[in-house]
């Protein structure tokens, strides 16, 4: 029993000093969910490489996968990170990146993304998602955010909307796709009602064939829709 007992604590010591100076191998990147990147692979690799003093062909021992974690999470294309070291010695990277839902064009151009924070333009994807014009501040996209989830998750917004405009007073003005009026949502207030509005005047306008009589619609007001004909 006890030359059992040192063998099995022998071959444990040998198997953790083996696995402690096994050789990792180059970095295996996977995206998680949506199939566009806005960060690739090669940037992702070269991330690990930056922040480890070169992570391949080093022992596991040497590998502090903190601080790896954290330098892929400093990103700001990258909602999310996960870093280990496989059996086989391979350091792995799975990668949630961050989901666009608006874009800003003023002054200076970047996403919106799906949690209401500042997102980069990527050089390698250009996602189909409503502009916003207008007075806007980086750190105060909260009303912009609303209105920017709120086309996303509906479906005939997102089909339709195309601009999100914002005034200096934080009213609210989409436009819609191939007509020539203004929608004025005015502030969020009795937001859900003004889409209903909106989505009522769309389908009796668009039975009518009336769309392109049209210059401005106004919901600022909860139970009415004032139009404006050219």
């Amino acid at each position: 029993m006890v030359l059992l007992l040192m063998l099995v604590v022998g071959l444990f010591a040998f198997s953790s000093i083996r696995n402690e100076e096994r050789i990792i191998s180059k970095p295996e990147v996977s995206f998680l969910g949506e199939d566009n990147l806005f960060i690739t692979q090669e940037t992702v690799s070269k991330l690990l490489i930056q922040n480890q003093e070169g992570v391949k062909n080093v022992p596991k021992e040497t590998l502090d996968l903190n601080t790896l974690e954290n330098a892929l999470n400093s990103n700001p294309m990258i909602k999310s990170a996960e870093v280990y070291v496989a059996v086989n010695g391979a350091l792995k990277a799975e990668i949630k990146q961050k989901r666009p839902v608006a874009r800003v064009s003023t002054n200076a151009s970047y996403y919106i993304d799906d949690e209401g924070q500042y997102m980069p333009l990527s050089p390698n994807y250009t996602a189909r998602v409503p502009l916003v014009t207008g007075y806007v501040e980086k750190n105060n996209l909260e009303h912009i955010y609303t209105v920017a989830k709120k086309i996303e998750d509906d479906q005939f917004l997102k089909h339709h909307v195309v601009e999100i405009h914002q005034s200096l007073n934080g009213n609210m003005a989409l436009r819609l796709r191939k007509c020539k009026f203004t929608v004025n949502l005015g502030d969020l207030k009795f937001l859900e009602k003004k889409i209903s509005n909106l989505k009522a005047f769309y389908k009796k306008s668009l039975k009518e064939n009336t769309l392109d009589t049209y210059s401005k619609v106004n919901l600022q007001f909860e139970n009415q829709v004032v139009c404006t004909k050219t």
